[in-house]
């Protein structure tokens, strides 16, 4: 079998994967249509002092399916219904009703990516060494500088502001600050 790409319809991609899980089962596809996957990574979110953890999809808008085609590379009858009827689901990616079948390194990339989410989620930090910011929270509100370095694992930001003239670095969480 080999992996095949699934456009569907956006923020349809669990319904489509479910959905087609459930087909697969009901009409015994299993020799055509192996796994299913929406590849997604888990991100921590701080809001002043709550944490939260959300899943993003790294591939909005496609689902990839591990799938045997025939000779002639179309992808069989009965598993074609199947899917077509399904309901959010556009077509494979690939020309003239043939689907194209994905390359190794990127099968091997999306199911390590795909394996992930059991991990401990990271913390989505939106800024860049050089970025000019704005500190909206604490003790420091309202003054501008610019951002030197970021600690990922704690979410923590190392920001130089000039306090009466002098440059000083701030450790401050990313959620306290802002891009101007």
């Amino acid at each position: 079998m080999q992996w095949y790409v699934l456009r569907v319809a956006a923020n349809k991609e669990e319904r489509v994967k479910k959905t087609l899980e459930d087909k697969v089962n009901r009409e015994g596809l299993q020799d055509v249509i192996g796994r299913i996957e929406v590849p997604v990574e888990r991100v921590k979110r701080i809001r002043g002092s709550k944490q939260t953890v959300h899943k993003r999809k790294l591939y909005p808008g496609y689902v990839f399916m591990e799938m045997e085609v025939e000779e002639d590379g179309k992808v069989p009858e009965n598993a074609w219904y199947a899917i077509k009827e399904t309901t959010g689901v556009g077509d494979f990616i690939g020309t003239e009703g043939v689907p194209t079948p994905m390359r190794d390194t990127d099968v091997s990339k999306m199911l390590q990516e795909a394996a992930k989410p059991e991990e401990t989620p990271s913390i989505k930090v939106d800024f860049q060494p050089g970025d000019q910011i704005k500190i909206r929270e604490g003790a420091f509100e309202n003054f501008e500088g610019v951002v030197d370095s970021i600690d990922q694992d704690r979410g923590l930001v190392k920001v130089i502001v000039t306090i009466f003239g002098r440059s000083t670095p701030l450790d401050i969480e990313y959620w306290q600050i802002e891009k101007v």
